[in-house]
This record gives structure tokens, C-alpha cells and sequence, in this order.
């Protein structure tokens, strides 16, 4: 099982900035595909951002341009930069990992966008 730990999250003014990170334990980093999704109150878990083993990402159409995310194999390390950000971006924030026989996730950090 790989373990997951969020951080970065928190209160930001709309038009603002956040970077989320997320630490993987795992000797096997280098071949998950690593994403972010999110779940705001009263929504589905839905799909921010994944970047795949040898760095092509996917975005959601509502964070294109806003959001990029990136990940740092040597240090077990993907990141989310939120820029711009709005208020229906608030919601609670996933990293996943993700390889062709498991599916791990974090425990969650809070994103709020609020003036």
C-alpha cells in the first residue's frame, strides 16, 4: 500500500494562489500515476489533475490554465499549483496514486476560496 500525505492546503482570497504537495512512501514512485482530485460538500470525488510515469498530464476543463501540477521522483513528490483560484474551486483535495493493480489515496487537505 502506498501511504499519502497532503499538505498546503487552507483560506485564500478568490484570485489567489495555493500549492498543495503530496509525499509518497513507496520504493516504486516512478511508475504510479499520480493525480489529484477533489470533493466539495454535497458533491462526487472528481477528477483536478494526473500526471503518468513519464510526465504527460490531464486536466480537468474547469482548472486548465488555472492549476499545473508536477511531480518530483526523486524526491516521492507531486505537487498542485492553484492559481486564480474561485470559489467553487473550495473543496477538500485528493492525492491518488495510482498503478495498473492498486489505487491509494490520501487522507485529504481543505481548500477554501473565500473573500
Amino acid at each position: 500500500q502506498v501511504q499519502l500525505v497532503e499538505s498546503g492546503g487552507g483560506l485564500v482570497q478568490p484570485g489567489g494562489s495555493l500549492r498543495l504537495s503530496c509525499a509518497a512512501s513507496t520504493n516504486f514512485f516512478s511508475i504510479y500515476t499520480m493525480g489529484w482530485y477533489r470533493q466539495a460538500p454535497g458533491k462526487q470525488r472528481e477528477l483536478v489533475a494526473t500526471v503518468t510515469s513519464g510526465g504527460t498530464t490531464n486536466y480537468a476543463d474547469s482548472v486548465k490554465g488555472r492549476f499545473t501540477i508536477s511531480r518530483d521522483n526523486a524526491k516521492n513528490m507531486v505537487y498542485l499549483q492553484l492559481n486564480s483560484l474561485k470559489p467553487e474551486d473550495t473543496a477538500v483535495y485528493y492525492c491518488n496514486a495510482r498503478s495498473i493493480v492498486r489505487s491509494d489515496w490520501g487522507q485529504g487537505t481543505q481548500v477554501t476560496v473565500s473573500s
